[in-house]
């Protein structure tokens, strides 16, 4: 007994001794979220704007990088050497259209250099920072320029007069391949959850649902998919047939999976209308 007694403690002690590897995923971090503009009448001069960047949203707590469900993103060294320690949010991003791409490389549980090489962290907001949206702007600029780091930028913020000046630079950006603009107003706080301060402008509707089923196809698309039968928050069911390449229909996404579609606004009953894929959610919204 004294002989076995004395191997456990041994063990245990030698386990005790071994590194323990950092959590992979922590709480959430504790973000400000926009709303859709839609018909809200607002004073847009008094708005910061922006481009609505088609990448990863990500906080960087001043050590590592952090997704908005609270995964690490596991960034090479080089990625952030050199970044300053105060927390910042930010869209990893390569360019319009590349969704894909950079959410496969933050996913990626192996830091690779080259794939990296491409990605931008895009700041748009300093978390802790005390004043308005306008003194935090300066402070962006400050603390990016300090860092002097060719894949740490800030997203440009810029002022316009009016509606009409709003809607010219919302049709320049979505013709050039971007999704949107984004209105911060000047004088707001940084604030936790949904904002009224925080806007979106997008010229088409967008949400998210859960896959629960495969439509299979017909004609050209026999043996690969027809449409997802999605869920949407309040239970109900619809469709989803279009939007898809010919590899996504032939590989769609699992049930039980989040995805982004597009529509244009909403039927007599409530559901989306002409709703059509757009990408594939790394993690269920908030």
């Amino acid at each position: 007994m004294p002989v076995r007694f004395s191997a456990i403690a041994w063990l245990l002690g030698l386990l005790l001794c071994l590194p323990v590897a950092p959590p992979a995923i922590s709480a959430p971090p504790a973000l400000m979220l926009a709303r859709d503009l839609g018909s809200t009448r607002i004073d847009v001069p008094a708005y910061y704007v922006s481009e609505k960047y088609d990448g990863v949203r990500a906080r960087w707590d001043g050590r590592a990088l952090w997704t908005r469900g609270g995964y690490r993103i596991v960034a090479p060294a080089e990625f952030t050497a050199g970044w300053p320690g105060t927390p910042m949010d930010g869209e990893l991003w390569i360019a319009r259209g590349q969704f894909d791409r950079v959410s496969g490389i933050v996913r990626s549980t192996r830091a690779d250099a080259a794939a990296w090489a491409e990605v931008r962290f895009m700041v748009f907001d300093l978390p802790t920072h005390p004043g308005t949206f306008g003194e935090r702007v300066e402070a962006m600029h400050a603390l990016v320029a300090r860092a002097g780091h060719a894949q740490l930028r800030m997203v440009e913020q810029t002022r316009v007069a009016t509606r009409a000046s709003l809607d010219a630079r919302l049709a320049a950006v979505v013709a050039a391949g971007g999704e949107g603009l984004m209105l911060h107003h000047a004088d707001a706080r940084y604030g936790v959850g949904r904002s009224n301060a925080l806007f979106k402008l997008k010229p088409h509707d967008d949400a998210e649902a859960r896959v629960v089923a495969h439509a299979p196809g017909n004609g050209k698309y026999t043996g690969m998919l027809g449409a997802l039968i999605v869920e949407h928050h309040d239970g109900r069911q619809f469709r989803i047939g279009s939007g898809f390449s010919d590899a996504q229909r032939a590989d769609p996404p699992p049930p039980g999976s989040w995805v982004t579609y597009r529509y244009n606004g909403l039927t007599s009953t409530g559901l989306p209308r002409f709703a059509r894929f757009l990408r594939v959610r790394d993690e269920m919204p908030p």
